[in-house]
């Protein structure tokens, strides 16, 4: 006797299903490794006196005090 063609199918969309799910896996697997940023610092933008923006914190300067 031959398989069902119900059974068949099924099984061939579960192989599809699983590989799908391997590929989104080594995909994610792959960004993480190669992401460039994420820290907090590499995030933070600094505006300096002028209201020109800056990657750089500003320079502390003793304010004068009367």
């Amino acid at each position: 006797m031959a398989y069902s063609q119900n059974t068949f199918i099924k099984k061939q969309k579960e192989i599809e299903k699983k590989k799908k799910k391997e590929e989104k896996e080594q995909k994610k697997k792959e960004r993480k490794e190669n992401s460039v940023g994420g820290d907090l610092e590499n995030m933070l933008a600094y505006v300096d006196e002028y209201g020109n923006l800056s990657t750089k914190p500003p320079e502390i300067k003793p304010s004068k005090k009367q």
